[in-house]
Formats: structure tokens, C-alpha cells, sequence
């Protein structure tokens, strides 16, 4: 049984699902974490609670240009791509390192590696090419320094230096931003020749490093979440009391039989297939359009849903008989779904092609096994569908609420949202989308590969900004929430919870990393615990429209 949920702020129930990671291909070579594997968390709606803002684990330049250079790098690019760095050991002197903030939750360290650090570096480079060069005539590690450069080569061995150098300091310049860096953002923004060129000429080395932190969240106003007011705009179908008559009526209908009308026009009650065209009404005859929304070809119409088509639409038929046409004048109401057509004056031709009436049997006991199996009168198939429907209608409340409070959090907080993580939160919800139409729609490999483009991935983006800024500010808001009131979840729970996902990972034959199932237990627990302190605290009207 269908039913529709309506918000005053989202008119979709938002959900949760763990996600196994689906590559795109991509110049980054991004992961997306798509939410489409098992979930064994039924109690929490979020969408998608935002990854884990994971922090930074240093980068550097990767490249090999012989069999001599360490990892060390020539490209030219402003921005270039990055490897992840290894050393981490002391220096023998400190690097000066300043900070400016920048938009997006963004900053730019400068950093000034003095001339005795990379000296240091030289010497370790100079020590590495001797233990792997084979010179003939040199024992291996005997070969002097003054050849052994000149049998690399003096660039070579300067572009090892180089990025020794950065290896060895990055993670040393990073530690102002220790604990606030988003994993997978830090990227040295300095050319690589200018740092040869800095470093042949004075024999130091400067560089800037850009890095995305995690963003502060700003209340408004201070607290605003502790004392929140939702209205919740509720769709009269999910009226349990209404929705379990409409269920019984469907199933009751379902039992009898169709049979033709052969002497009378339309009544309520009758079910007919219509043919049926509308155009605009205009003056000027030369104006007028068709509307190809409004036609439909055998168009089956049961004249007890009256309320679900245009007003005046069933009114305007009453009486039309099998082959007859008529045509009438109706308005498009401003509340219309389609907004082009709100306010319309349409003219409308309808033929009836065919006219049946329902053959019913008997409302007694004597049917009520087969309204619903297992029951033995009218009453108890009542009250069971009544108690489902009230069941779904709880569910569907408390979603709704869920949701509004959501979306009220998104807009009681101000959030510099930094580049990374709005990517990564957009390419979640991407391969998410993706998934489903795979799974609905079994997509070929060329399929697959257009909609898994960069080009397609951006455009989404670009397209989905406004609801993927407000998923990042929920999320955030939430996490802060947690921290603010010192929630907590049972470590029993935690536990069960991840057990209960890899099980099914694993029925389902899915790869997993149990440390992410880890996390994502643990944020889907922690926004759970949020919702509900939050459920408690809030003041929530549901209006019923």
C-alpha cells in the first residue's frame, strides 16, 4: 500500500545506507562511497551522514625520471598531483612556517625550509645513490661523491634533493593543522621549478602548501537548536483512519467483476476508458496549443478516484455514454503539480470508448478470507488494516518530523564548506543515484561509462549544489550537536550493529572494510541519538492539509 508523505520543508524521506566503495574514473581517481549496501540500521532517515572528516596524512610530488632520482618530481602544474609521504623524523633545524586563511574553510601555509635542513636532505640523497649505483670501476658504496653526481646527473640529483626535502618537511608544516586537515586535500601549490630554482641558487627551499580544515559552524542564533519550532505539513492519505478505509474499499473492489453498461450514461461508481485532448483557451484563435500532458489514449478511469483528477474533470462526464464525446471548458488550479500549466484555461474533449459497473459480492463475513487471508469476519479485516495503517502513519510522522528538524538545523547554521568535502559528499550521493538506475536498469559498459564521466559527475554537482550544501550543513550541525551535549551510544550497540552489516555484506557477497562499517555504524548511531534528543527538546505541530 503507496502512501505518499508530505512536508512543509522535504517532501522525500531521507535514508541511510551503508555504502561499498564504487569507483569513478576520474583525474583524481575518486571513490565514491555509494549508498546502496545492506544496512541492518532501520531507526536513523538521514540521507547520508557526512564520511568521517578524515584527517591529513602528508603528500608529496610523485614522479620518476631515472633509475637514480627518489620519487622526485618536474611538474610544472600550479596545482600537481601529490603521492603520499612516508618520513616523518626530526630535523636539525626548524622550519618557518606562516598561515593565512583563505575562503572555504581553506589555508595556504607558507613554509621556509632553512639551509642546514636541506643540506641534511642532500647528504641523505647523496648516501642512497651511492648504496644503488653501479659504476664501473667504483666497489659499490665506495664511489665518490664529485663522480657519482656527475654519473647521475647534477639535475637528477638536485630534483631528488628536492623532493626529499618536501617529503621530509611536509608533514613537520602540516602540524599547525594538525587534527583540523581534511584527508585528501593538502596539496603543495608551488611549482616544482621554482623550487629547483630556489633551492639551486640559495640552497633552501620555500614552498606553499594549501589544505582544506574542518569548517566551524556558527549557530544562529546562539543555541538555536536547543529550542526549535516545526511545523510539520502533513498529506490527509496518510490518515490512518482514512487510508485503511480506502485499502478496504481497494480490496473489496478487487473481488468483484467489470461488466459492461449498456443502457444508461456514467455514474459514480462506474469505471470507464476515456480517449482523451485539451487546448488552451484563447481569443486569438491563432494562439491556441495543445496540451500534450492532458492527452491519453485508453485512459482507464475509475470514477471513485474523482478527487485525484483535475477539478470539474469528473463532474464534467456525469452522464456521457458509451461512444459519445464531450467537450468543456476547465482551469488549471494554482496548486496544479506542473507549474506551467497553473492558471491554464483549457478546453477539453473526451470520448468514452468503453462503460462498466462493478459486480459486487454480498459485504458479509462470508468474503472476509478473501479481503484478507486469515480473518474470519468484516470487522477483524477493519481492524487489522486500521492497525497497519496507524503503523505506517507513525512511521511516516516521525519521518516527517525527522526531516523538518533537518532542515531547520541546515538553516540555523552558517558553514564555510570547504571544496573537498562538498565534492566528496556530491560524489557520495552521485554513485548512490547511479546504483539505483543500475539496479532498475541494467546498464551496458558504455552506459556505465558515460554516466560515470567527470563530465556527467561535475554537471551533477553543479545541478545538485544547493541540496548537497544543505546535506553538509545537517550533517555537520548534527555532529556538533553531539559533541555539544555529550551524547553517548552503548558500545553493546556499536558492536551489534557492525556485526549485523557484515553479516550482510556478506550474504550479499559484497567487499567491505570493516573499519568503515565501523565508522558508518557509529555516525548513523551518533545522528540517531541526535535526532532523538533533539525530537525530545523540539516543539513540533503537524498540520494536515
Amino acid at each position: 500500500m503507496a502512501m505518499e508523505l508530505c512536508t512543509r520543508t522535504f517532501t522525500s524521506v531521507l535514508r541511510f545506507h551503508f555504502n561499498p566503495s564504487f569507483s569513478l574514473p576520474s583525474s583524481k581517481s575518486l571513490i565514491l562511497r555509494a549508498n546502496s549496501g545492506p544496512s541492518k540500521v532501520k531507526s536513523f532517515k538521514l540521507s547520508s551522514f557526512t564520511p568521517h572528516l578524515h584527517l591529513f596524512q602528508p603528500f608529496l610530488y610523485h614522479h620518476s625520471s631515472s633509475p637514480f632520482t627518489v620519487s622526485a618530481s618536474s611538474s610544472s602544474s600550479s596545482s600537481s598531483s601529490v603521492a603520499r609521504g612516508t618520513e616523518n623524523d626530526p630535523l636539525p633545524a626548524d622550519l618557518k612556517v606562516s598561515e593565512t586563511e583563505e575562503p572555504n574553510s581553506r589555508i595556504r601555509l607558507h613554509v621556509e625550509v632553512p639551509p642546514l635542513v636541506c643540506e641534511d636532505c642532500y647528504k641523505r640523497v647523496i648516501a642512497d645513490l651511492t648504496k644503488q649505483a653501479k659504476i664501473p670501476g667504483f666497489r659499490p658504496g665506495k664511489v665518490p661523491e664529485s663522480i657519482l653526481v656527475s654519473y647521475v646527473g647534477s639535475k637528477n640529483v638536485e630534483k631528488a634533493t628536492v623532493e626529499s626535502i618536501l617529503r621530509r618537511t611536509l608533514s613537520h608544516a602540516l602540524e599547525s593543522v594538525t587534527g583540523r586537515a581534511l584527508q585528501d586535500s593538502v596539496r603543495i601549490v608551488t611549482k616544482f621549478s621554482e623550487m629547483e630554482e630556489t633551492y639551486s641558487s640559495l640552497g633552501s627551499l620555500r614552498y606553499d602548501v594549501i589544505v582544506d580544515v574542518v569548517p566551524e559552524i556558527k549557530w544562529i542564533p546562539e543555541n538555536a537548536y536547543k529550542n526549535l519550532k516545526i511545523v510539520v505539513e502533513i498529506d490527509s492519505d496518510i490518515d490512518a483512519h482514512r487510508a485503511s478505509e480506502q485499502e478496504f474499499r481497494r480490496r473489496y473492489k478487487s473481488i468483484g467483476s467489470l461488466k459492461v453498461v449498456t443502457d444508461r450514461g456514467l455514474q459514480v461508481g462506474d469505471v470507464v476508458v476515456l480517449d482523451i485532448s485539451a487546448t488552451t483557451i484563447d481569443q486569438d484563435e491563432s494562439n491556441i496549443k495543445i496540451i500534450p500532458s492532458a492527452e491519453s489514449k485508453g485512459f482507464n478511469f475509475d470514477t471513485e478516484d474523482g478527487d485525484k483528477v483535475l477539478p470539474g474533470f469528473l463532474d464534467s462526464i456525469i452522464g456521457i455514454c458509451r461512444g459519445e464525446t464531450k467537450s468543456f471548458p476547465l482551469v488549471f488550479p494554482e496548486t496544479w503539480k506542473q507549474e506551467n500549466l497553473r492558471g491554464v484555461h483549457a478546453q477539453f474533449t473526451v470520448e468514452c470508448k468503453e462503460l462498466f459497473y462493478r459486480d459486487l459480492p454480498e459485504l458479509d463475513d462470508s468474503i472476509a478470507d478473501k479481503l484478507l487471508p486469515g480473518c474470519t469476519t468484516v470487522e477483524q479485516v477493519k481492524d487489522l488494516l486500521l492497525q497497519k495503517c496507524l503503523e505506517v502513519e507513525q512511521t511516516a510522522r516521525e519521518q516527517a518530523a525527522d526531516n523538518a528538524i533537518l532542515d531547520q538545523l541546515s538553516k540555523s547554521v552558517e558553514v564555510d564548506i570547504p571544496q573537498s568535502l562538498f565534492e566528496e559528499q556530491g560524489r557520495q550521493l552521485y554513485g548512490a543515484n547511479l546504483l539505483e538506475i543500475q539496479a532498475k536498469v541494467k546498464l551496458n559498459e558504455q552506459q556505465l561509462a558515460s554516466l560515470s564521466s567527470p563530465k556527467a559527475v561535475n554537471e551533477y554537482l553543479e545541478h545538485q549544489k544547493e541540496n548537497i550544501t544543505n546535506l553538509i550543513k545537517q550533517n555537520l550541525a548534527v555532529g556538533d550537536i553531539y559533541r555539544r551535549e555529550n551524547l553517548q551510544f552503548s558500545t553493546e550497540d556499536l558492536v551489534k550493529e557492525v556485526e549485523n552489516s557484515i553479516v550482510e555484506f556478506k550474504r550479499q557477497k559484497q567487499e567491505y572494510d570493516e573499519e568503515r562499517v565501523k565508522g558508518q555504524v557509529q555516525e548513523i548511531l551518533e545522528g540517531a541519538k541526535v535526532l532523538e534528543w533533539l525530537r525530545e527538546h523540539a516543539e513540533v505541530q503537524y498540520i494536515t492539509r
